[in-house]
């Protein structure tokens, strides 16, 4: 069957796969990939190719069983590669031997501020902590936003019209394509972009252009993030008249990136001559290292008022679970945002916004952030340490948690027992699991962030996550030390 689609046009594998003829020719595109085939045919939560469900229904009383009812799937599902087996269901601690030190996911081992859980308790002590907040945000945690990031944005910010608060920062970043994107609508990715934007983007009809940010042909010892480059002739060429959003996420989740000033104006140049949005990601704002200053693209001349940024309490204070996120912009962007996202989530969990509220409250009195700054450099040095000594290439990250390591010197058996769950990936998908079950070090591969057509360029890299304890640091330090007796020769 695998064979037979490959060969398949992306119009005849939507016809085939149920998805209604009216669905827009234009999308079928970015939709549709044969690595996309590869994917949902390998997805095993009983999906029948023909995108339709079929339940599971007891016998009768005669001991048959009848006929299950089967129901057709949305056509957005065909989109975004959400029907595919994602990176992080193959990579999972459940897939992956018992002792594996993970080092893929960007999920904190160690837990928020003592400070912060304890405001937590303090607001499911009380009644209004626990019932619905307004869909805009607990005023106090508005408020909280307000005085923390006002000087950042050269601003005032009005709480009533300019911040609202997410169910986290994806879910404020769906809300804002549900109430800005029309169908055809071009939105431009730049290349590695975190995942969860493709689908998002795409069950809103929104079609994803991908622009590389292009790595250095060789990683030498003194490689920094700032070493990848985006072509600002190519994003030129990228716009069309279709074109209604730019996406730029600084500091850059998986590089490390953190976007200069005049980058982000030359973004920001491009944004103002063809009249376009930009999302500003900047949810690692306060994991940024060796004194680099974080430009906000809204900052910029005539940025203001197209831009919407977006910021997380789960990066701030180590507390990813707890799904709180913000949108600032002005009220022209984040008026229809907040309608959008009335009408999906209602409002944001009411205890966590209290806690978000007093970290922000007292992070200055505390020190928190440069306190926080510290200890993450250190984690990041720990690990680059270990890379340096055992020769392994990568870029050093000025932000985020991440850094990415060249894994060309690798050699990967062609005879492993590798799973089917990987088959037709990147070669950096054969190395992550590869080095996870010789290692027990887990990575996450970064082909995963990139369209089909620029696969090639993310294969040569793994990520690594160090926002986790020393400890753990160290131990996984001295299991890569392994990794020399697999180097080529």
């Amino acid at each position: 069957m695998l064979p037979k689609l490959l060969a398949l046009s992306p119009r005849t594998v939507i016809k085939t796969s149920g998805i209604p003829s009216a669905f827009p020719r234009s999308l079928l595109r970015a939709f549709v990939s044969k690595r996309w085939i590869h994917r949902s045919l390998q997805w095993s939560t009983g999906i029948s190719q023909n995108m339709t469900t079929e339940a599971t229904p007891h016998p009768n009383e005669n001991g048959v069983i009848p006929k299950a009812p089967q129901f057709a799937i949305s056509s957005r599902m065909a989109t975004g590669r959400a029907m595919s087996l994602d990176v992080w269901s193959i990579f999972n601690a459940a897939n992956l031997p018992a002792d594996c030190i993970n080092l893929g996911q960007g999920y904190m081992n160690f837990p928020p501020p003592q400070w912060v859980k304890e405001a937590a308790d303090e607001a499911l002590g009380t009644v209004s902590g626990n019932h619905y907040s307004h869909p805009k945000g607990r005023p106090r945690l508005r408020e909280a936003i307000r005085d923390h990031y006002s000087q950042y944005f050269n601003r005032t910010l009005n709480v009533e019209t300019e911040i609202l608060v997410s169910s986290g920062a994806n879910e404020g970043q769906y809300s804002a394509w549900v109430a800005w994107l029309e169908p055809g609508d071009e939105v431009i990715l730049f290349e590695p972009y975190f995942d969860q934007y493709l689908p998002s983007i795409t069950f809103n009809h929104g079609v994803p252009v991908y622009v590389p940010i292009h790595p250095p042909e060789d990683l030498a010892k003194a490689t920094t993030s700032d070493d990848w480059r985006i072509d600002f002739e190519e994003l030129r060429r990228a716009i069309t008249p279709k074109t209604k959003m730019i996406v730029v996420n600084t500091p850059h989740n998986p590089i490390g990136k953190v976007f200069k000033q005049e980058e982000l104006q030359k973004i920001a140049d491009l944004a103002i001559e063809y009249n376009l949005m930009v999302m500003s990601d900047e949810v690692y704002d306060c994991l940024v290292f060796d004194d680099r200053p974080h430009v906000r693209i809204a900052n910029l001349p005539g940025m203001w008022e197209r831009t919407i940024t977006v910021g997380s309490a789960g990066k701030s204070f180590a507390c990813t679970g707890w799904r709180v996120g913000w949108l600032i912009g002005p009220e022209s962007l984040i008026g229809p945002t907040l309608a959008a996202q009335t009408r999906i989530v209602f409002c944001t969990n009411s205890p966590l916004q209290e806690a978000a509220a007093a970290g922000l409250e007292q992070a200055v009195q505390r020190g928190y952030f440069e306190k926080q700054i510290q200890e993450y450099t250190e984690r990041r040095d720990v690990l680059l340490k270990y890379f340096d000594e055992i020769g392994l290439k990568y870029s050093l990250p000025f932000g985020s948690y991440f850094v990415l390591v060249d894994i060309s010197q690798v050699q990967i058996p062609e005879d492993y027992p590798f799973p089917e769950t990987i088959r037709g990936r990147g070669r950096d998908f054969y190395a992550g699991w590869f080095l996870a079950q010789e290692l027990k070090v887990s990575s996450i591969p970064v082909s995963e962030f990139y369209c089909d057509e620029h696969m090639k360029i993310g294969e040569r890299f793994l990520r690594f996550a160090f926002c986790k304890d020393l400890d753990t640091l160290h131990r996984a330090g001295e299991r890569l030390r392994g990794i020399t007796r697999f180097f080529k020769q």
